[in-house]
């Protein structure tokens, strides 16, 4: 590893411990104002679901995209923590059996296998809550029409016309494979939209205008699009101990991509091609903007 590539990687290290810190307070025994109780297995559920490893990538670019235009770093903290609530109770879910049925999930038991599959949707549902919780608290400092804008774009982001919705099109792929159109919108949903947001965030927590919002959320589609195709290389090319959950699953089940459709020669030409687009947008801040664009390239040419 060179030494940009250690700077990058302590950076994202440092930037998971202070959301992992900030998910452990969050996800403490003390139950908040205008809570009755904190159900201990449930807890236990949800924590076993977010305190379990992970890049924390989304947080990560939250953070940085926050930093870029000099917001506040302490509300970015919170506002990736309630990202990555998100994140992980999309994945709680997606590992039930009735979604796309795992038992390892970053080398661990999924919470259904650990808790059972009621503590395990109740844990989604619970953490998918929580992330408006962590927004909308007087504890993340920022104004309320801020606040309000990122509720908003979270929300978009994560439901009918995002995330949600972006896994029914995948559920629906293995009976009836989408057209590529479909599957660029399919991923642009399902992976696409989280990452998105998290670029566009920065913006947001930092009230800039409009046109810097706009080139972040473009960012973020780029790199949204990158992190699907180096994952669907890695399905068919890493082995189950490196990424810490099943691999060759979409091949197996039938599932359309655009590597199995395009074949990788292509893909990883498709994954230079967006970087370097997604480095583009982010030339006009010059030196400022070089932790994110080594971040599109650490999603492109990460090994796992």
């Amino acid at each position: 590893m060179n030494a940009a590539a250690q700077t990058f990687d302590i950076r994202l290290r440092q930037s998971a411990d202070q959301v992992t810190a900030c998910l452990e307070a969050l996800l403490s025994g003390t139950v908040a104002p205008d809570e009755i109780a904190r159900p201990p297995a449930l807890l236990a559920a949800m924590r076993h679901g977010v305190l379990n490893g992970g890049k924390r990538l989304r947080p990560f670019l939250v953070m940085e995209s926050t930093a870029l235009f000099g917001g506040d770093a302490q509300a970015a903290i919170r506002v990736a923590a309630a990202l990555e609530c998100v994140h992980c109770y999309s994945l709680v879910h997606d590992d039930l059996p009735a979604m796309d049925d795992d038992d390892l999930r970053r080398g661990q038991p999924t919470v259904h296998i650990a808790y059972g599959e009621a503590n395990a949707i109740l844990a989604g549902d619970s953490l998918l809550t929580l992330a408006f919780d962590i927004l909308a608290g007087p504890e993340t400092g920022l104004p309320d029409a801020v606040k309000t804008a990122l509720v908003l774009a979270l929300a978009r982001a994560s439901g009918l016309g995002g995330m949600a919705g972006g896994q029914a099109l995948d559920l629906a792929a293995e009976t009836t494979a989408p057209d590529e159109e479909g599957i660029v919108t399919l991923q642009a949903m399902k992976t696409g939209a989280l990452i998105r947001f998290a670029c566009e965030a920065g913006a947001i927590v930092s009230g800039t205008g409009a046109e810097d919002r706009a080139r972040l959320r473009q960012f973020g589609e780029r790199i949204g699009r990158a992190f699907q195709l180096a994952d669907d290389l890695l399905d068919l090319k890493a082995d189950a101990e490196t990424m810490g959950k099943a691999t060759g699953k979409d091949e197996a089940r039938g599932k359309a991509t655009l590597v199995a459709r395009r074949g990788t020669d292509w893909a990883e030409a498709e994954l230079a091609r967006l970087v370097a687009e997604a480095s583009a947008l982010l030339a006009p801040y010059g030196d400022a903007a070089k932790t994110l664009m080594d971040a599109a390239a650490f999603v492109a040419n990460r090994d796992h």
